[in-house]
C-alpha cells in the first residue's frame, strides 16, 4: 500500500514555502525603507511592508534587521525595483513587479518564463496603459446587503472612489494617496479587509479559453516560484477558486 507525505515532508515543504515567503518579505522592507526613511510611523509603504511581516509571523528581529539594511546600515547587497511587462497565454497582458540585487538575472527567469507558456517579454509601456495604479481593499461580504450598504457609506465618506460589489465580496477603490487614510476609516468602522494594497488594476478584463487559463495559472505559479518576483498583476477573467 503506498504512503502520503511524511509528517516530516510536510513540514520541510510547509518550511521552505515559509522561506520563500519571507525573502520576498525581506525584500520589500528593504525597498520600502531605502525609498523612503527607516521609522515606519513616517513611511506609509514601510508600514505597510511591516504589517504584512508580521502577519506572516516574521520576527521583530528578522524585521528590524531588514529595515537596518534597507538604511545602508550594514551595507548589504544594493536591491532594485524592476518592472517587467508582457503577454501571457491568448495575449493576455501582464506586469511583473521585482525586487532584486541581479536585474540581469531576474529579466532572463522572467523571459524564460514567459516564453515557456506560449508569452513573451514586452517593451516598457506596452501593456502598463491598460491598468491603472490604484488603492484596493476586498470585504468578504457574501451578498449580505446590509453589509455592502456598511461598506459603501464607510469608504465614500473616508473619500474612496468606487465599490465593485461582485462574486460575494466588496471591494473598495480610492487613490493610492488616499489609502492609508480610507483604510484607518474602514478599520475604525469596524470593517477588516481580506486584502488591502495599492495595485496595478486592469481597467478591464478579457475572458479567456479553459486551456489558456490553466496555462496561465502555471506561469503565475512558475514566476511566484521566483524569490526576484514580488508581485504579479494580469488582465484575465479567472475563477474566483483559482485566482485565490
Amino acid at each position: 500500500m503506498g504512503r502520503g507525505p511524511s509528517i516530516e515532508g510536510r513540514k520541510n515543504a510547509e518550511d521552505a514555502k515559509r522561506a520563500k515567503v519571507f525573502t520576498k518579505l525581506i525584500r520589500e522592507i528593504t525597498v520600502a525603507t531605502r525609498a523612503g526613511v527607516a521609522d515606519p510611523a513616517a513611511n506609509p509603504r514601510l508600514r505597510s511592508a511591516v504589517d504584512k511581516a508580521l502577519s506572516a509571523n516574521m520576527t521583530r528581529d528578522t524585521i528590524d534587521r531588514a529595515i537596518k539594511r534597507g538604511s545602508g546600515a550594514d551595507g548589504g547587497a544594493d536591491m532594485h525595483e524592476m518592472r517587467y511587462e508582457g503577454y501571457g497565454p491568448a495575449g493576455i497582458a501582464l506586469i511583473i513587479d521585482c525586487v532584486t540585487d541581479n536585474p540581469v538575472r531576474t529579466v532572463a527567469d522572467v523571459r524564460h518564463g514567459l516564453t515557456k507558456h506560449g508569452g513573451n517579454l514586452g517593451t516598457s509601456g506596452s501593456v502598463a496603459f491598460q491598468f491603472h495604479r490604484c488603492g484596493e481593499l476586498v470585504f468578504v461580504t457574501a451578498g449580505d446587503a446590509a453589509l455592502e450598504e456598511k461598506i459603501l457609506e464607510a469608504a465614500l465618506e473616508a473619500g474612496a472612489d468606487d465599490v465593485v460589489n461582485e462574486a460575494g465580496e466588496s471591494t473598495v477603490l480610492c487613490a493610492p494617496e488616499s489609502f492609508e487614510a480610507v483604510q484607518q476609516a474602514l478599520v475604525a468602522a469596524g470593517l477588516r479587509p481580506t486584502h488591502a494594497e495599492v495595485v496595478m488594476r486592469p481597467a478591464n478584463r478579457v475572458a479567456i479559453p479553459a486551456e489558456a487559463q490553466e496555462t496561465l495559472l502555471d506561469l503565475i505559479d512558475w514566476l511566484e516560484e521566483l524569490d526576484d518576483v514580488h508581485e504579479i498583476y494580469h488582465n484575465a477573467v479567472l475563477p474566483i477558486e483559482a485566482a485565490e
